[in-house]
């Protein structure tokens, strides 16, 4: 049984403040997405073809056979094609079997919803708009907003929040510009609330978002955080808009795995929820963080998670908390955000190892290691095996056409995941994305590795 709303009035924000509006379909706009819809399985089709017709994979292996240094690349190949096949198989067989946690009859904890901007705009205002128009009881919710030294405008947005209700909302601002990490410390420690509850500036959250959220919080006291399920607000606006849509989707398939063995290993800061016992005894440590003698200022998310968890907590997600947040819509803003990502997945898989072959918790401690091995090979392997296809692409150009087409066959094999919880056409844009992120990606993680110090934010 869902529980009652507070008696405790307060405004409530109408979702035109919050969400896009529906804007009238443009002309062009509709041709063009029904052009590409209709296209993509042509262009796949006709790629098939050409794979099946050009070339043999025989007269490949003839040719790698004919020389020492290469006669061992075919095994290497399929060995590799095995283990990235299993670990798919072992991901899958864990999504399938996840189930969200349900709505809890026990009395709902006081929260503190934690909102740090910079440089946001009018979106931080829609930001703490969601939150007051969350379906909680108003006694049990703190809202602190804090501006992290904003240059234009943010701050404007923020003291109209906070004066249309300041019974709710709660500011803080800096002089300068101190980093994501000062203003989460800063909200941590003033805040009162049993949960703490981060949101991203750039993100609203569904009315529901905050009850569903603290359920797993609720139910099992070894749980120290809970991930939220993101989706992109701005999917329609672009093209990138819409690959990033179907990218996000499919990152419930990772979460909702890892979730089976309670060890989420990076809760959003788009929305996630902290309980405070797991948070507090840490934030020194994490505020002051350094790898390899340099502060660690980017992916102050992923590094409270492994705190977290090297605590001996359990993580896990929450697919019906649901939180919407921009998405860069150019490809240098793409590029900075996976740099960004990928120097924290370098910096904290660093951390991880030192504690993930210790008694860190008493359970669930195999399956965390067997993803962490596999998915610390699929990198440098995929790296390596993209080198020597170029290669051998030069030597036996035909080889193009069978690499094309197994790509685009992965990629719908990717998108199973996709259709099963969207069931709409929008796939079409991830067999693109795969595309895109094969020709104009694949430099992000080497670089992001030698230059994992670097301390540029890279926002948009």
């Amino acid at each position: 049984m869902r529980q009652a709303t507070s008696a405790v009035s307060r405004p409530r924000v109408s979702q035109p403040e919050v969400f896009p509006q529906s804007a009238p379909r443009e002309t062009a706009g509709w041709s063009a997405d029904l052009a590409i819809k209709l296209l993509v399985p042509v262009v796949l089709a006709v790629a098939l073809l050409c794979a099946y017709n050009w070339g043999s994979f025989s007269a490949y292996w003839q040719l790698l056979s004919g020389h020492t240094y290469s006669s061992m690349l075919p095994a290497l190949a399929a060995g590799y094609t095995v283990l990235m096949l299993a670990f798919q198989l072992l991901r899958t067989i864990l999504w399938a079997g996840y189930r969200p946690y349900p709505l809890s009859e026990a009395p709902l904890p006081t929260l503190t919803v934690i909102i740090p901007a910079y440089n946001e705009g009018a979106m931080v205002e829609k930001a703490i708009y969601s939150v007051v128009a969350a379906d909680y009881p108003a006694e049990k919710l703190e809202i602190i907003c804090i501006d992290d030294g904003s240059r234009d405008n943010t701050w404007l947005y923020i003291q109209r929040a906070q004066k249309r209700y300041p019974h709710l909302v709660k500011v803080i601002r800096f002089p300068e510009n101190r980093g994501k990490k000062a203003g989460l410390y800063a909200g941590f420690t003033q805040g009162r609330g049993e949960i703490f509850v981060t949101v991203d500036s750039d993100s609203v959250i569904e009315p529901d978002a905050l009850r569903h959220l603290v359920a797993p919080l609720q139910q099992d006291q070894e749980i120290g955080a809970v991930a939220g399920n993101v989706k992109v607000y701005n999917r329609h606006q672009s093209l990138i808009g819409k690959m990033q849509g179907v990218r996000f989707v499919n990152l419930d398939y990772l979460r909702a795995s890892q979730s089976r063995y309670r060890a989420v290993i990076c809760t959003p800061g788009s929305l996630s929820a902290y309980r405070r016992e797991a948070v507090l005894p840490i934030l020194s440590a994490w505020l002051t963080q350094t790898f390899l003698g340099a502060p660690c200022p980017h992916s102050e998310d992923r590094a409270l998670t492994n705190f977290i968890l090297r605590g001996g907590y359990y993580t896990c997600y929450q697919r019906t908390a649901l939180v919407y947040t921009l998405v860069p819509e150019t490809y240098r803003g793409v590029c900075n955000m996976y740099l960004r990502w990928e120097r924290g997945n370098v910096r904290e898989s660093f951390v991880q190892l030192g504690y993930l072959f210790t008694r860190y918790r008493p359970r669930h401690r195999l399956l965390p290691i067997v993803e962490f091995c596999l998915a610390q090979l699929e990198y440098p392997l995929t790296l390596l095996f993209l080198g020597l296809l170029a290669a051998s692409v030069v030597v036996y150009p035909p080889l193009l056409f069978k690499v094309l087409a197994l790509l685009a066959v992965g990629s719908l094999l990717n998108l199973i995941y996709y259709l099963w919880l969207e069931r709409d056409l929008e796939f079409v844009y991830g067999v693109i994305y795969s595309f895109y992120a094969f020709f104009l990606l694949q430099w992000i993680y080497p670089y992001a590795f030698v230059s994992v110090r670097d301390r540029h934010w890279l926002t948009r």
